[in-house]
């Protein structure tokens, strides 16, 4: 039988003063009530009541019983109620996670801006470059650079991650400007340890049929390498979003503007839901207006 159904009728049982009463209250038969009461006796090894033909009593087991169903039922109660707020508005946190230099530059000033719009909203953000499994990992909604497999997630298309390649002035003044690809060879190039084969220089030598030797300087934080070129260190390629302020403010220069490898697809995925949360609903809603393609 159903436990919590059998819990519920015997708080009844006790609460109206009769088996009668609590099958009227659940529009049960008496005999069934009945039923239920005897499956929870046979589960815990003992009487709960006591029945004679004018009334019935609980007995010490029934009464520590009747103490820990109400109990019970008030919390049930309560998470019933707590979920039905959740579903009429914006409410609770939302677990997010995006790259490390998206997540820094682009998204964490939004997601202000996002917090004082539904202030009972909060938000764990957490920045990796690996691919996270957004189900296994708990996530609300995930920001995908690249491509998608297929994950039977919903995937909404944002603005595309473009590159920029960049150098100090002085870097210039030293070494000279490349106009070609194939001038790379004679400069000094900072890798990304984190790219993929098919990423970043490789990519560009392979568009270009170009030599791009292999860096000297190798590491895993793209603010780190940005440090590197305005130290002079070399030329930089990341992303538009860590690069295009120094650039604006003559920190950098920007170069070989016409040979960049093509822009990547960029996504917001959550998982499908028919009837998806409020806090996620205004969540994509306002990415999708400050981030999604026009």
């Amino acid at each position: 039988m159903d436990r919590l159904l059998s819990m519920e009728l015997f708080v009844a049982v006790v609460d109206k003063g009769s088996f009668t009463a609590a099958a009227d209250a659940h529009r049960l038969s008496q005999p069934m009530v009945g039923k239920h009461i005897a499956a929870l006796e046979a589960r815990l090894g003992g009487k709960l009541l006591v029945r004679t033909t004018r009334r019935q009593q609980l007995t010490e087991l029934g009464q520590h019983y009747y103490q820990r169903c109400r109990a019970i039922l008030a919390d049930l109660a309560a998470a019933d109620d707590a979920a039905a707020l959740l579903r009429e508005q914006p409410r609770g946190v939302l677990r997010v996670n995006a790259s490390v230099t998206f997540g820094t530059l682009r998204l964490a000033p939004l997601l202000a801006e996002f917090m004082a719009r539904y202030p009972e909203i909060g938000v764990e953000l957490e920045l990796s470059d690996q691919l996270v499994d957004l189900v296994a990992e708990g996530y609300d909604a995930v920001f995908r650079i690249g491509h998608l497999a297929d994950s039977g997630l919903v995937a909404r298309r944002l603005k595309p991650y473009r590159m920029m390649i960049a150098a100090s002035p002085a870097y210039l003044a030293r070494r000279g400007r490349p106009e070609t690809p194939e001038q790379l060879a004679e400069h000094d190039c900072l890798g990304f340890s984190r790219w993929r084969r098919d990423d970043g220089w490789d990519a560009l030598a392979r568009l270009h049929a170009a030599q791009i030797p292999s860096s000297r300087f190798l590491c895993n934080q793209g603010q780190a390498l940005r440090q590197m070129a305005l130290a002079g260190a070399g030329i930089v390629l990341q992303a538009e979003t860590l690069l295009a302020d120094d650039v604006a403010a003559e920190r950098l220069v920007s170069l070989l503007d016409g040979y960049l490898p093509e822009a990547k697809p960029m996504h917001l995925l959550y998982p499908a839901d028919r009837q998806p949360l409020p806090k996620l609903r205004v969540f994509v809603d306002f990415i999708i207006e400050r981030l999604g393609e026009l």
